[in-house]
């Protein structure tokens, strides 16, 4: 059966939608203007100063967590060109989530035991420490993709939350309850979501509202 030029239009068209939206879900999602950084990272302008790009961090993360951030990595945001990220340090917590050294047998985070600069401050790995000085992000919960607010009860996250009851509260039917004064946005709760695509995800900074 032939195609008139009306149907051969818009059935390119709908192939094209569908192989950009396969090549979305195929990579990390962007929840923020700027990449989520390792723990103890200073404000962003400062951390790009300091930051010498040499992977130490990275090297020296126990969950290897901490990825080298790329051109390509940098088209999962939408990044001011021109800023110099490429190189340093990145987290995509849907691939590897930041453990916060929890399997580290040592008092501090690895990472910015490592970094030379200063660009990662020195954190103590206790939990007024870690909620005092770590600031890679926030948790934020689409009630749209939540299985526990739409079918069932599910609780992945709050499970996997390093401050549950604290940064991440279980309301009726375990639905996931963000408290942005507490999450430190180490990302863990977004590598547990068992939908996909995810349904909570780590926004870069601090108190962050839906």
């Amino acid at each position: 059966m032939s195609l008139n030029r009306r149907e051969f239009i818009q059935n390119a068209a709908a192939a094209a939608a569908a192989l950009a939206g396969a090549a979305a879900l195929s990579r990390p999602a962007a929840a923020a203007s700027n990449p989520v950084r390792p723990p103890g990272a200073r404000a962003e302008g400062e951390f790009l100063a300091l930051c010498i790009r040499c992977g130490r961090c990275g090297d020296a993360c126990p969950n290897q967590a901490i990825q080298t951030f790329t051109k390509e990595a940098g088209r999962r945001f939408s990044m001011v060109p021109g800023r110099g990220e490429e190189g340093t340090p990145v987290i995509f917590p849907r691939l590897q989530a930041c453990s916060l050294c929890q399997s580290d047998k040592g008092d501090v985070l690895r990472c910015g035991e490592a970094c030379p600069t200063g660009a990662l401050r020195l954190v103590k790995k206790e939990p007024e420490a870690v909620q005092a000085q770590v600031e890679m992000g926030t948790a934020v919960v689409d009630k749209n993709l939540c299985f526990s607010y739409t079918t069932a009860c599910c609780g992945v996250c709050i499970r996997a939350c390093p401050f549950k009851g604290r940064a991440l509260k279980a309301g009726m039917h375990e639905t996931p309850v963000v408290d942005p004064e507490f999450c430190v946005g180490c990302g863990l709760c977004e590598r547990v979501c068992v939908r996909y695509p995810q349904a909570i995800s780590i926004r870069a900074g601090r108190r962050v509202t839906a």
